[in-house]
């Protein structure tokens, strides 16, 4: 008997190693999601509903509840700033995917080439978006940008692309664009590697010409990675703010104005840290909604 307990006890004690080993494995990386996430987001809402001002310090913060929420969304600019956020996002994210879409299928396609074309392809991402800023605004400076030069050269009508409020907000969507089609090409174009080369030569078969076999072949079997680009892309392009301060500062009149550019102008600049948590809220909650329609769909292809 004392042997058989004697024989048991090393085993039970094993199996809870085995059982806390993991858990001990895990706990430094959870440490550190919750220290770098939960607690910011828990203070962020705490001083949302405060006067918090950085020059007096959190001490003489005053408790004001949804005053600087109701403040926000009585603000004329904020409510433009929302919208110019959603339809940024919106046409930045749909012409993205189309794009990427196009270029990751036409260098799938190609017999010769396709290491030098993805390297030349993904150059414009590898930038930092406020060198890819800099860049832009020196091409499309009124005085000596060499696209208005080239529009002189040709007779052309130049702009204030930046200042002009026909063109503002088209040209930060088009440089957005342009830096990140790259992103959605590389994530559909590891998609594509997945699709087996029998489905298409079934498809030949059949009688599918180009596009059919591209809606009816490719789409379904790369429809989950459409799903997270886009996922990934919307919550990227809904906290724009690097283009957006350095070429128009939100201007002209607000036509190019965004949620983020609004809080560091309304709140950060001014030192108004409770205001600019309420605003940060709320643009936490408008990213929920929009990515749980991504999420839903992830979650169906799952199944």
């Amino acid at each position: 008997m004392n042997k058989t307990k004697n024989s048991t006890k090393p085993l039970s004690s094993l199996n809870q190693n085995e059982r806390w080993f993991p858990r001990a494995m895990v706990m430094p990386t959870l440490i550190v999601m919750i220290v770098m996430t939960v607690y910011p987001l828990v203070f962020t809402l705490a001083y949302s509903f405060t006067d918090y001002n950085y020059l007096k310090g959190p001490g003489s913060a005053n408790l004001i509840g949804f005053n600087n929420y109701k403040a926000l969304f009585n603000n004329g600019y904020f409510r433009q700033a929302v919208a110019n956020t959603v339809k940024f996002t919106l046409l930045a994210v749909v012409l993205e995917m189309v794009f990427g879409v196009l270029v990751a299928v036409f260098v799938n396609s190609l017999k010769k080439g396709k290491k030098t074309m993805r390297t030349l392809l993904l150059l414009p991402y590898l930038l930092p978006a406020v060198t890819v800023a800099l860049s832009w605004r020196m091409m499309l400076s009124p005085n000596y940008g060499i696209i208005n030069q080239a529009l002189t050269a040709l007779g052309l009508p130049v702009h204030n692309w930046f200042m002009d409020i026909k063109t503002a907000f088209n040209t930060i969507l088009i440089i957005d664009v342009w830096q990140n089609v790259p992103f959605v090409f590389l994530l559909v174009y590891a998609s594509l590697q997945s699709v087996s080369q029998n489905q298409y030569e079934a498809a030949r078969i059949d009688g599918a010409n180009a596009i059919q076999q591209f809606f009816n072949v490719t789409v379904p079997n790369i429809k989950g990675g459409l799903a997270l680009c886009a996922l990934m892309r919307t919550i990227d392009t809904f906290r724009l703010f690097e283009k957006v301060n350095i070429l128009t500062g939100g201007g002209p009149a607000g036509t190019t104005s965004t949620i983020t550019q609004f809080l560091y102008q309304y709140g950060i600049s001014n030192l108004k840290f409770g205001f600019g948590s309420a605003g940060a809220i709320v643009m936490t909650l408008f990213v929920l909604i929009l990515s749980s329609f991504y999420i839903r769909r992830l979650l169906k292809n799952d199944k």
